[in-house]
């Protein structure tokens, strides 16, 4: 069976109307609210996510349709100075997003932690797993992954179990988009369209798609395009937890 895994990144009340939107426009193609959603407590220090109110009443009940709960960092914001390959990827993959990318050990498990907790009291039950903020991990992230309780974990080519000597369920590329200047917007849509056929014969495609997407209309109709490319031939849209099933 071939799959197809569709996630709406950087959920929280910030991007509220972003998130309802880019819903409605997934499930029309997966055929209802097969997708993940990956929840950020407290999106840049900004927008906490808190147990009681409209907005963590609507992911409970997002989760309850059968939408998938990540853990997606807890600031989604990147402080750290790095260095060598990490300024690198920090400069050229991301806008000091990559959280993860530079924490220490004891920091990196206690945020996964605590979001865990929160996400998990929230929707009232499990978390379907951790992915970090632009799938970007420091060592001590990784190693902390395993301490946290996750069933799973997601970086830019692979999804796999951190509990379980890091088993890998599946490698690929993720097709997402790039909104936050015209040059990456260009190279999004280039690449996406280049995924499309490429990826054709994968066994699991995957797909993400972020709030800033939803202004950006040549995004959105690659977004279209890229769904319809794949369930066209009669991809089946699944969860995460089925690759570990």
């Amino acid at each position: 069976m071939k799959r197809l895994l569709a996630s709406i990144h950087d959920v929280g009340p910030r991007f509220e109307c972003e998130v309802e939107a880019l819903l409605a426009r997934l499930s029309r193609h997966l055929g209802g609210p097969r997708l993940a959603m990956l929840v950020v407590p407290d999106h840049w220090g900004e927008a906490p996510l808190a147990p009681g109110t409209p907005f963590a009443t609507k992911l409970r009940g997002w989760a309850d349709s059968g939408v998938e709960m990540f853990v997606h960092g807890w600031f989604h914001r990147d402080t750290t100075e790095h260095r060598g390959i990490a300024a690198l990827k920090a400069k050229h993959m991301t806008a000091s997003e990559g959280e993860f990318l530079g924490l220490d050990h004891a920091t990196a498990l206690d945020r996964m932690k605590r979001g865990k907790a929160l996400v998990e009291d929230i929707i009232g039950r499990p978390a379907a797993g951790f992915i970090a903020p632009a799938w970007l991990y420091s060592p001590d992230a990784m190693r902390a992954l395993g301490e946290a309780g996750f069933a799973l974990a997601e970086n830019h080519g692979r999804v796999w179990v951190p509990s379980a000597a890091d088993k890998v369920l599946t490698r690929g590329p993720v097709i997402t988009w790039a909104s936050r200047t015209n040059g990456r917007q260009l190279s999004s849509l280039a690449a996406a369209a280049v995924l499309r056929s490429l990826l054709q014969p994968a066994r699991v495609v995957r797909v993400a798609v972020h709030p800033g997407d939803a202004h950006v209309p040549r995004l959105l109709d690659s977004i279209d395009r890229t769904f319809r490319a794949f369930t066209r031939g009669g991809r089946v849209p699944s969860c995460y937890a089925d690759l570990a099933r």
